[in-house]
């Protein structure tokens, strides 16, 4: 079948385009309105509409899936990075209402939702469409333990999709805007002995706005998806002191052996308060100092095991908030000690702790460096992983799950799609567009595997770069405001993770504007890491991306022109499509996007086509990374190394490790 331009369906979808112009560019006839279609139930609404309703809840799950119960669901310590022994688990049941936005809080409510699942999802237990006009309440009661440690009690959300405000009893304690972002709130001064109740209120403009969102719309088609509105990471409780750890990041150096330690607390430290920080080794003490609080440490790493997907190698970190003696002149910032300064560290290195720290947080890093240069054996500009090259070979990986949409099914599901493509021969993966929960990250330093991170995209339809284009969308200010924020938030709450290598700031031109500011956003918050800034169609020149990543869907996969000063890369590639019968979200869909293959084998024939020219880039062109496209199927794209219910591999998983062999074979 003739290859087909993602650049049509795209432009299509992103205008609002009717159902049938999307799917005129694939030659594929419209989905078809079921005859019974007054309820909504089989999730078709017509273009440009704004029904509500029930959502569209396809007739597969996951294995996964089918063992969630509001006793199991996301029970695992929400941040992995920063982990204190006592804390308090809110997922489960809460009361729901959907309800007019301009409407106050209703007396009575409308049923359970199971969170931390959205509201559109099967697991959520409603399964019903919010629209930009509603505004969705959650409520549940708690009691705090009565032992309960700490004098301060912080709320945390996981990330609640999109625009949030939060009541504990009866009183407003915060909002926040932002779909993929942690946020916490200090909710001690609303408690109250006994039963405590917490109302969150929650709005969300989807594809009617321009905030980030990802592939999410309220008319799901091609290569868009459901929506996801209100809770969908884990909600939890957290007793801390007065003075505590609000922030801990770790940056290695293996070419000094060092660890840079940054720890920053929840206010303003005396000279009195400081925090002693710890590596160890499987049990075993490798470095230790004491920093004042709000300050910069380093630890000595010497001979570091380093990490890497071969060999993902964790060392233990704490942090501890201590009293110590004040060193002589601390304080006093004109004649006494200066802050900041190389004196400052070497006092308190040397300061005597007094007492039992007041806060202590378990954390852990790898030793591991990205960057890029030339190899060797090529004499072409390579990724670099502990200053060798290393071909990355990944998958796009969307993070999708039909029961429960963006939230995975539980800990074991997620984990599950590392293992798969470990097994199949992949080293990294491109999480695409979407922010995972912290546990993730977490399962991918300790299994092995390289990610590139995207930020979640967002614009209005009119909003995005074709390819033709020689100049960026125009943004208000507030919408650049919004993309910013989201992405400095999404850099801070992951850059603990090693297995994270790249930050991909703008995908294919959606919503592409001031390319070079906001690669820059994340390239100063944090030079470890290689950003990717235009993945696709618009390589703005002197932009500042660390690679030059094209994106072909073709048959066979076009070359990336070469480049004398960052390698080059093809961050989406593939696109084979297979439908398995019996494993289909959509089954009154023909979902043809790219290509697609009459069978098994014609399926393996077209995706070694593929590989083997990507292969033959590598060696000859000096290409440095591919991007498959992509781990699973999704909703109505087919193109999935896995179906959307992980419950068939279109080829065996040896097979495919088999085929993308070559690529680590010497040159």
């Amino acid at each position: 079948m003739k290859s087909v331009s993602k650049l049509l369906v795209i432009a299509a979808l992103l205008a609002g385009s009717a159902n049938t112009a999307a799917y005129a560019q694939t030659g594929a006839p419209p989905p078809k309105k079921p005859a019974n279609s007054t309820a909504n139930t089989a999730g078709y609404t017509a273009p440009g509409s704004t029904e509500g309703g029930p959502a569209y809840v396809g007739p597969i799950m996951t294995e996964w899936g089918r063992k969630v119960t509001p006793e199991n669901a996301w029970r695992s310590y929400p941040r992995p990075q920063m982990e204190r022994d006592i804390w308090m688990n809110l997922n489960g049941h809460w009361d729901y209402a959907i309800r007019p936005a301009n409407e106050p809080q209703p007396a009575t409510m409308d049923g359970k939702i199971l969170v931390p699942f959205a509201v559109e999802s099967r697991l959520s237990g409603v399964a019903r469409k919010l629209m930009p006009d509603d505004r969705l309440w959650y409520k549940r009661s708690f009691t705090l333990p009565a032992k309960w440690p700490g004098q301060r009690t912080l709320l945390h959300f996981g990330a609640v999709d999109f625009e949030s405000t939060v009541l504990v009893n009866g009183v407003v304690v915060g909002s926040h805007k932002g779909g993929s972002d942690p946020f916490s709130f200090d909710v001690t001064r609303y408690l109250r002995s006994g039963a405590n109740e917490l109302v969150v209120q929650v709005t969300d403009p989807t594809s009617t706005g321009d905030q980030p969102r990802g592939k999410q719309t309220l008319e799901p088609r091609g290569i868009w998806y459901t929506a996801v509105s209100g809770i969908w990471q884990t909600v939890w409780l957290e007793p801390v002191a007065d003075l505590h750890i609000a922030d801990l990041r770790a940056v290695p150096d293996i070419d000094k052996g060092e660890l840079t330690v940054d720890v920053a607390l929840s206010n303003t430290a005396t000279p009195s308060d400081a925090v002693r920080i710890t590596a160890r080794d499987k049990g075993k003490l490798i470095a230790s100092t004491i920093i004042r609080g709000n300050r910069q440490g380093v630890l000595k790493i010497p001979g570091a095991r380093l990490w890497s997907p071969d060999d993902p190698y964790l060392y233990d970190l704490t942090a501890e908030l201590v009293k110590v003696t004040p060193p002589k002149g601390a304080g006093n910032d004109r004649t006494g000690l200066p802050p900041m300064t190389g004196r400052e560290v070497q006092a308190y290195a040397a300061a005597t702790v007094t007492g039992a720290p007041s806060d202590s947080v378990k954390s852990y890093f790898g030793m591991r460096k990205i960057s890029t240069g030339v190899d060797p054996k090529t004499g072409k500009m390579a990724l670099l992983l502990n200053n060798k090259p290393l071909f990355h070979n990944g998958t796009l990986d969307q993070g999708w799950w039909p029961e429960s949409l963006l939230t995975p099914p539980s800990e074991e599901a997620a984990r599950s799609d590392i293992i798969f493509l470990k097994k199949a021969g992949f080293n990294m993966l491109r999480k695409h567009i979407k922010v995972e929960p912290a546990q993730y990250y977490h399962d991918a330093d300790r299994l092995g595997i390289l990610i590139w991170q995207d930020m979640p995209s967002g614009a209005f339809g009119d909003q995005a770069v074709r390819r033709p284009s020689d100049r960026e969308a125009t943004f208000t200010s507030a919408g650049m405001a919004q993309y910013q924020a989201e992405l400095a938030r999404m850099i801070g709450a992951l850059r603990a993770f090693p297995s994270i290598v790249m930050w991909v700031t703008n995908n294919e031109g959606w919503g592409q504007y001031d390319v070079k500011t906001v690669g820059s956003i994340a390239k100063n918050m944090d030079p470890s890491r290689l950003v990717n800034n235009a993945s696709g169609w618009f390589d703005v020149p002197g932009s500042g991306s660390d690679v030059y990543d094209i994106h072909t869907y073709d048959e066979v996969p076009v070359e990336p022109a070469p480049q004398a000063d960052r390698p080059i890369v093809t961050g989406e590639f593939g696109g084979v499509g297979l439908p398995i019968p019996g494993h289909l979200w959509f089954t009154d869909r023909d979902a043809r996007i790219y290509q697609f293959a009459a069978d098994k084998e014609d399926y393996r024939r077209r995706y070694k086509i593929k590989f083997d020219e990507i292969i033959r880039q590598a060696k000859e062109l000096g290409l440095a990374a591919s991007v498959y496209t992509e781990t699973s199927d999704v909703e109505g794209e087919l193109n999935g190394l896995l179906t959307y219910d992980r419950a068939v591999s279109k080829l065996p998983v040896e097979d495919f490790a088999k085929i993308a062999k070559p690529l680590f074979e010497d040159k």
